[in-house]
């Protein structure tokens, strides 16, 4: 069975050491205390991750964390949907901003034409090479 360190538990769910030591504290998820660091077993950290999904701690996340220049307010203006990918268009300021993202993601989002939205942005960059 795998075991994962307070550190690398945070990483897989994209919370601080913080937050993992709290909800260890709080008894949210279990965890072993032996002569060295805690760790969670795989299948309870595994369980967490689920329970996360259908019921986010968003003020806990890094997503909450991320610079204020990284993030942009916005409108969604339109939504193209096929059965595994979706593209979202939305005006950010003066930007326009295109992101594809699975159709389950929009669903679970409800992102529809005039949904208000904040596009966090992680690269400035995209090179498109060819052979």
């Amino acid at each position: 069975m795998s075991t994962y360190r307070v550190a690398e538990a945070a990483h897989v769910l994209g919370v601080s050491d913080d937050t993992m030591r709290r909800w260890i504290d709080s008894g949210r998820v279990p965890a072993t205390r032996g002569a060295g660091p805690a760790e969670v077993a795989g299948a309870d950290l595994a369980e967490l991750a689920r329970t996360l999904a259908d019921e986010p701690d968003r003020d806990g996340t890094r997503a909450s964390a991320v610079s204020a220049r990284n993030r942009l307010a916005g409108i969604v203006v339109s939504v193209k949907k096929d059965a595994v990918m979706a593209q979202v268009d939305m005006i950010c300021g003066p930007y326009r901003l295109v992101s594809l993202l699975s159709t389950e993601a929009v669903d679970e989002l409800a992102l529809e034409p005039g949904s208000r939205i904040v596009a966090s942005v992680k690269s400035t960059n995209v090179v498109v090479e060819t052979p």
